[in-house]
Order: structure tokens, then sequence, then C-alpha cells
């Protein structure tokens, strides 16, 4: 894997390895609340990349995956293209507004979908070695569920190392309050990641916050002290479980 910023591109002068077929992930950001990605690939990366540097202004760092042995060839690149898009849109970790349609696996020899599978779970090992998480998918081993139900909304959401998650199909405040500190970036997190089903909004996907008092906030639409607000099925507030437990 070569790990190259925009700002850096005559690096690729330098490398001939760039130059034959090659699968790779364009990251950075845009207006949303998201991450963007693009993702491609290309029998030349040197030469692909002029025309993203052209067409493309969200970018601003490169992952670009080649094979260190014999050089894959178009079908390969294409079966990992086709993998990572399909892996990427289940995650919903970044938006990718220019990967509109998920494309058709190519024909490929059984023996070789097989290597490309296994090259494809290396793809997957190095992009999130590198920080890139757009193919994880939020999974604790076990879930301690909490619930909130306040303003019309009813979620539930669970805790853990990356933050609380609120799950999806839980249902969120509509109205955000007039004292509320982010109106704007609610709004932008319910554009992004609600449907109105029966007239309410009920989150699309799972949706991973900074703090419990954050989510808590986003689901009732007011500021609010999420390790209260959050209880389990037995009435424990999330400080109970996890806080008073190191008294």
């Amino acid at each position: 894997m070569f790990v190259i910023p925009r700002s850096n591109l005559a690096y690729l002068n330098e490398q001939s390895k760039l130059q034959k077929p090659a699968f790779y992930i364009l990251t950075g950001e845009d207006e949303s609340t998201k991450p963007q990605a693009y993702i491609g690939e290309t029998e030349n990366f040197r030469e692909r990349v002029k025309d993203h540097e052209t067409k493309k202004s969200f970018w601003q760092k490169a992952l670009i995956f080649i094979s260190k042995g014999a050089d894959m060839t178009k079908a390969d690149v294409q079966y990992l293209e086709y993998r990572a898009i399909s892996e990427a849109k289940k995650a919903d970790k970044f938006v990718l507004n220019e990967n509109k349609q998920t494309p058709k696996a190519p024909n490929l020899p059984e023996y070789q979908k097989d290597s490309m599978d296994e090259f494809f779970e290396d793809v997957k090992f190095l992009a999130s070695f590198s920080g890139c998480t757009i193919f994880e998918i939020t999974q604790p081993k076990e879930k301690h569920l909490f619930h909130a139900e306040n303003r019309n909304c009813k979620a539930t959401g669970f805790y853990s190392a990356t933050g609380f998650t609120v799950m999806k199909g839980s249902t969120v405040a509509a109205e955000t309050t007039p004292s509320f500190a982010w109106k704007e970036k609610r709004k932008s997190l319910i554009q992004e990641y609600t449907t109105i089903k029966n007239g309410k909004l009920v989150l699309n996907s799972d949706k991973t916050f900074n703090s419990p008092s954050t989510a808590a906030s986003f689901c009732i639409g007011r500021s609010c002290n999420g390790w209260t607000i959050w209880t389990d099925d037995n009435g424990q507030t999330l400080d109970s479980v996890y806080r008073k437990q190191l008294e």
C-alpha cells in the first residue's frame, strides 16, 4: 500500500511501481457530516490521478494498492473495486457520492477470485491500520443496550471505546429547542442519517457520537446529560453502570 498526500503527487514520478494495474481509494472531506471517498481501479495510477487532480476537489490523500509479486490484471483490480464499493456502502462510514453504482463483478476463474478475496482482506487491514475506517462495521462483542425516551424520541444504543452508538431504527425528535447550541449540525445529521417513516424520523444506519451526552442531545433535540438520560432494561442509568463501578 502507498499512502500519498495530494500535496506530494510529485512522489509518483519516483515510483514506476504505480504505472501498473492498481486498486485505490481517495479520501477527504466535503460539506457532509461524514468523510468522503472515491473508490477506483486503473491500469496506471500515475496517469489516472491527473484526471482526479483536475475533476475531484474533495480528496486530500490517496491509498493505492498493488501486488507485491506478479502484477494484477485489469479484471483483478475491477474485482477489488466491486468488493470495496459493496463493503464500503454496507459500512456506511464514508460518503461515496461519486461511486453512484456498485459495479458488477467481472468474470474471474474461481481460483483467481479466491486469491483476490484474500488480497482484499489485506486491503481492509492496511486501510484500517492507516486510520481509514471505510470498511469497518461497529460490532461490539457484547451490547449492553440503553434507551432514551423523551420529546417523541425513542432511541436505543450502546457505549463502547469509540463513543456512544445510536442504533439503526431509533426514532429521534423532529423538533430542536431554540436554545440548542448546535442546531445546524443536528439538522445536517438528520438529513444524512434519518428517513421519515409514518411521520417519524427514523435512523437509517447506526451513528456513533463522541459522548453519551452528544448522542442523547441529538436524539432528543435539546442539551442534556446523556449519563443520566440513557437507561437500560433494568432502569439503571449509563452513569451507574459505567461510572459508579469505579467508585
